[in-house]
């Protein structure tokens, strides 16, 4: 039995995969995870297909040397995504009043493609880790204060493993490989350089908490249960996520993603966890 992408793969499954590639040499790859999520019934809550990450785990598959995928028909490598800065994200006026003197806050998703690229702009001009595409389900905000954007924000697919988080949940492996969908990262969160307003980050923190399970349920069919976030501990203290509740269970490795080596390679980085309902664990270990 294999796993990929949080899916179990069994010497059939394997089988009908390179009979399938067997029989449609021809076949584009974008097809060929589409008629694999088909035939195995890998669907999301809200029945769409999950061809890309079914794409995914077909390259994992070809490179563990179990399949041998049709010759990609891109034509071209696809370039690194680049948002230069503009104008349109150019620093502006100081303010610095306290988050009770600013107007409503509301977090809303970019609206198609202009206020998408404006988003990507921003979080590479002034994001410390500047702009990283996300795969897989996903949600963006802008924070505004009445009409003045004062913050963005994103959430995305959890870490695939971490020791501290596993233990606070208390679940298993064949638990975590099915509900882990059910764990969200947030994965940017950036207060613009020119707001300066105190208890700010904790507000919008606690305000995403109660509008995030709601928007992710209406875009993907289900509701997260749990929200995970890591802290570059040199860089910052995660003092806004402990304003918002969040609860500090530990720190990274500092491995990356399938790091052949056990020393850290990458900064180590403090995790918080924050449950978006009270049976989170009851949901988790199902």
């Amino acid at each position: 039995m294999s796993i990929y992408c949080g899916r179990e793969f069994n010497p059939q499954d394997i089988q009908a995969i390179r009979e399938l590639i067997e029989h449609h040499p021809r076949m584009r790859r974008a097809e060929l995870s589409r008629q694999l999520c088909e035939l195995f019934s890998w669907i999301r809550p809200n029945g769409q297909l999950k061809d890309m990450t079914c794409r995914v785990a077909l390259l994992r598959m070809q490179a563990d040397g179990l399949i041998t995928l049709p010759a990609s028909q891109m034509t071209r490598t696809r370039s690194r995504a680049h948002f230069p800065p503009t104008p349109a994200t150019d620093a502006q006026a100081m303010l610095v009043w306290p988050v009770h003197e600013l107007s409503a806050l509301t977090l809303r998703p970019p609206a198609g493609t202009a206020a998408s690229r404006l988003w990507n702009e921003y979080i590479a001009r002034y994001h410390y880790l500047g702009y990283t595409p996300m795969s897989g389900s996903q949600l963006r905000y802008n924070v505004f204060a009445g009409e003045q954007l004062v913050a963005l924000l994103s959430f995305g697919a959890s870490a695939w493993k971490l020791a501290a988080r596993e233990r606070f949940i208390g679940w298993q492996e064949p638990q975590r490989h099915r509900n882990l969908q059910l764990v969200v990262n947030n994965a940017r969160f950036l207060i613009l350089p020119w707001i300066q307003s105190k208890g700010l980050a904790s507000k919008i923190l606690g305000l995403a908490a109660r509008q995030l399970p709601v928007d992710w349920h209406r875009r993907y069919g289900y509701s997260p249960v749990l929200l995970e976030t890591f802290v570059e501990s040199q860089r910052h203290r995660g003092t806004c996520y402990k304003a918002a509740n969040w609860t500090h269970i530990g720190q990274t490795a500092g491995r990356g993603k399938k790091c052949p080596v056990h020393d850290a390679i990458i900064p180590v980085k403090d995790i918080w966890l924050y449950p978006l309902r009270k049976d989170f664990r009851t949901a988790l270990c199902r």
